[in-house]
């Protein structure tokens, strides 16, 4: 039986909760790094999540995908351990973008890059 409304939000807030600590923890520990944020359609979460790790310019994220790479998949398999999410971060899950690049094609709108994006 696929899982009801309540348990889909508790399953949200779990991951929520998580991948802001991970958030936090990255803060200070890779440079460049600003924020992070996730979509999923949550009645198919293993098909559809993908973790967006956003970075000030282009720049950091190009070093970020080289130098912290490990470590970002590191911290998003840690989120979704601790949310219960039964799911194995891969290139397909994980995305890397940066505030320049939506500046420059999207003027800032991250809805409509994260749409456009098909994320």
């Amino acid at each position: 039986m696929p899982p009801g409304k309540r348990e889909l939000a508790r399953i949200e807030r779990r991951l929520i909760t998580t991948l802001t600590e991970a958030c936090e923890i990255a803060k200070g520990e890779i440079k460049g790094f600003t924020w992070l944020t996730h979509t999923a359609d949550l009645n198919a979460l293993a098909q559809t999540l993908k973790v967006i790790w956003v970075f000030e310019t282009l720049a950091d994220r190009k070093l970020a995908q080289v130098d912290a790479r490990a470590r970002i998949f590191e911290l998003t398999a840690i989120a979704l351990n601790e949310a219960n999410i039964d799911l194995v971060p891969s290139d397909l899950t994980v995305r890397f973008d940066s505030e320049q690049e939506c500046q420059s094609t999207h003027g800032g709108n991250w809805q409509k890059r994260l749409a456009a994006k098909g994320v």
